[in-house]
């Protein structure tokens, strides 16, 4: 918790990356992960976290009570903690985002997400548009349902485009 807070005092003043950076992780079998890797054409949700953080427990178990709305989404869930802390984390906080095709734990173990993404604190959930800007960043745990909203609001407007 003492590094929650560290974290949290340490970075408070960073603006959140407004579109999306270069970066580098590890997937869980230790291959790379870069921004050319991801998903295309779909938004993109980003989720920083400490498996121990009591608002990323609160956050990712409020994200897995609305999963539905995040189908549609490649959903990036990226932590400095190892693998077996990391799957623990979503065995014992959700039912639904563990299984989901398009959920992808990440590990940053080269520290890049604090320099590159500039987070405020944990949680750090960022959703970008199909072309990498930003459309929303929280770091509280109950405004998840905010991040929701952007998302209905995307799929719709990609529905009413493909009737026209």
């Amino acid at each position: 918790m003492i590094c929650g807070i560290i974290f949290k005092t340490t970075v408070y003043a960073q603006v959140p990356a407004k579109t999306l950076p270069d970066f580098e992780f590890s997937r869980l079998d230790n291959s790379s992960f870069t921004k050319q890797n991801m998903v295309r054409g779909s938004l993109s949700f980003f989720m920083f976290f400490d498996p121990d953080c009591e608002h990323c427990q609160r956050a990712i178990k409020n994200i897995d009570s609305q999963y539905r709305s995040f189908e549609k989404v490649a959903v990036y869930l990226i932590s400095q903690d190892n693998e077996e802390k990391m799957k623990g984390f979503l065995n014992q906080y959700t039912k639904h985002l563990k299984s989901q095709k398009n959920v992808l734990l990440l590990i940053d173990n080269k520290n890049q997400f604090i320099v590159k993404f500039k987070p405020r604190r944990y949680p750090a959930m960022f959703l970008y548009s199909i072309d990498n800007t930003l459309i929303d960043y929280e770091d509280n745990s109950e405004t998840v349902f905010r991040l929701v909203h952007f998302i209905s609001q995307d799929l719709s407007k990609k529905a009413e485009s493909k009737k026209l």
